[in-house]
Formats: C-alpha cells, structure tokens, sequence
C-alpha cells in the first residue's frame, strides 16, 4: 500500500468508520460523554434525539464523501497528497455541525419547544 493510500486511510477512512458506529449507536440519554453536545442540543430530550439524528446523518453522508474523494485523489488522480485528506476531514465536521445547527434554529425556537 502506498503512502497516500494509507493516509487517506488513516484520517478519511478513520472518519468514516466513526461516523458509521454514531449513526449505528446513537445516544439515548443527554450526557457529557458521547453524542452531538452543543447548549442547544442539550436543553431537553427532543431536541437531543433531534440534533444527534440529524448530526449524524449528515456526517456520515458527508465523511463517506470525504472517503470517496481522498480515494480519488490518492489513487485515481496520483497527486501528491499533503494537506487534502486533512481538508476533507474539517470540512465534513463543520459541514455537518453547520446543517444541524441550521436544522435546530428551523425547528425549535430558543426556550426549546418545537416550532409549528
């Protein structure tokens, strides 16, 4: 295995794995240890269970394109790999932290009730 093959591996591949187990084991309860923890997104129960859904949707559509696109580079393209993989893995985290906040702000207003 080549070098950029095993750095595209070890952050987008890494990434991707841990977007796979979030979106299969998400939290159940607000807590301080696992999950998508913003203010907002712990403020009760809905919009916890709402926020980490929509998180984590997102983040493994957008790690698994994150994935895709270090392959290309890596062995389709044949560029010298430095900082693209590492790009790939900060613009799925604020891609997807960006849509859940967007989607928080549509559906529940700021004392946390569900908008109609």
């Amino acid at each position: 295995m080549n070098d950029a093959l095993l750095y595209v591996f070890t952050t987008n591949g890494i990434l991707f794995l841990i977007s796979i187990l979030f979106f299969k084991f998400p939290p159940k309860k607000i807590n301080s240890l696992y999950g998508y923890k913003t203010p907002k997104a712990m403020q009760n129960q809905q919009i916890w269970d709402f926020a980490n859904t929509t998180f984590n949707r997102s983040f493994l559509i957008y790690a698994g394109i994150s994935f895709l696109a270090g392959l290309v580079f890596a062995e389709f393209l044949k560029a010298e790999l430095t900082w693209q993989p590492m790009a790939f893995v900060f613009l799925t985290i604020i891609v997807s932290i960006v849509k859940t906040e967007k989607a928080l702000t549509e559906n529940f207003t700021e004392e946390g009730k569900r908008k109609k």
